[in-house]
């Protein structure tokens, strides 16, 4: 069963449009409080073939979006979460397959990034994505201050942090900032963090640092995002309409579980049009179509 659904996979990803080519899908995402409209990237191609063969099969219809986090994202895509009772806890079901990572660099979580949830490193080192399960970036906007964040992997960091302050000789500096943390001050804790870099490189031999894309910068501090997310999770499109409902979505009364205490329910539907009606309607440019 699972071999002839990658095989349904790899068929539909052959004839979805992509590159060169004059269509693409439109996905739209009814709930109670508007629409958001999305598009797929050809280059995860896994997961775009994927999403558009569930949504064509009505498989999103009717489930929830189970978990909300205002400032951070908005979660849906459970299959159990298809009426299921007030207080259920949800966040473990699926069709029964993962996709393989697409991690791209181009694609990123800024506000409006789709992208698959999917199980944690210690169980998934590969960072295989949910078959169904995904999230919508809402994020925060970065100051123009504090894109340090930006300029690091995040990962390497923080293996690279404790490799440095547990050595002895750097006692106090565990101290210092492990006093910022119990203070709560989030803001000087990283930017002592950030200023530590160069050492923490010279003293591991870990590459922190990263390049990072005036588009990117631009982004975060602009319409906002979750950086800390790039590189850990499948982006594989964006909202291009819409950006107001995932605000009010994640703002919505919740449980201790992160789920709303008023259901809000999903019908996804998607559509083939031609990219210059999609350009007229959303305003979205495609990177190919020169304007």
């Amino acid at each position: 069963m699972l071999k002839r659904t990658f095989l349904a996979l790899v068929l539909l990803a052959s004839v979805i449009p992509g590159k060169g080519q004059k269509k693409d899908f439109v996905v739209t995402i009814k709930t109670k409080y508007g629409n958001m409209v999305a598009l797929l990237y050809d280059e995860t191609p896994k997961h775009k073939a994927n999403f558009i063969k569930l949504a064509k099969e009505h498989y999103f219809d009717s489930l929830l979006f189970h978990r909300v986090i205002a400032g951070f994202m908005i979660q849906g895509g459970d299959p159990n979460s298809k009426k299921a009772k007030p207080g259920q806890s949800l966040g473990n079901g699926g069709p029964g397959y993962t996709i393989d990572a697409e991690f791209n660099p181009k694609f990123f979580h800024k506000k409006g990034a789709l992208s698959a949830a999917r199980l944690g490193d210690g169980v998934n080192p590969a960072k295989a994505s949910s078959g169904s399960q995904f999230y919508i970036v809402q994020g925060t906007v970065l100051t123009a201050d504090n894109t340090d964040e930006l300029k690091f992997d995040q990962e390497k960091l923080n293996t690279g942090l404790q490799q440095f302050i547990n050595k002895p000789e750097h006692q106090a500096l565990r101290d210092t900032l492990s006093q910022l943390y119990s203070a709560g001050d989030v803001y000087k804790l990283k930017k002592k963090i950030f200023s530590l870099a160069p050492q923490i490189e010279k003293e591991t031999g870990l590459k922190i640092s990263k390049e990072v894309s005036t588009e990117k910068i631009q982004a975060y501090t602009t319409v906002g995002g979750t950086p800390f997310l790039d590189g850990g999770y499948t982006v594989f499109g964006e909202v291009i309409q819409g950006l107001d409902v995932i605000d009010k979505i994640a703002m919505e009364k919740k449980n201790g579980a992160d789920r709303p205490i008023e259901d809000v329910v999903m019908l996804v539907s998607v559509e083939e049009m031609s990219k210059k009606k999609i350009t007229k309607l959303y305003g979205y440019q495609f990177p190919e179509i020169k304007k």
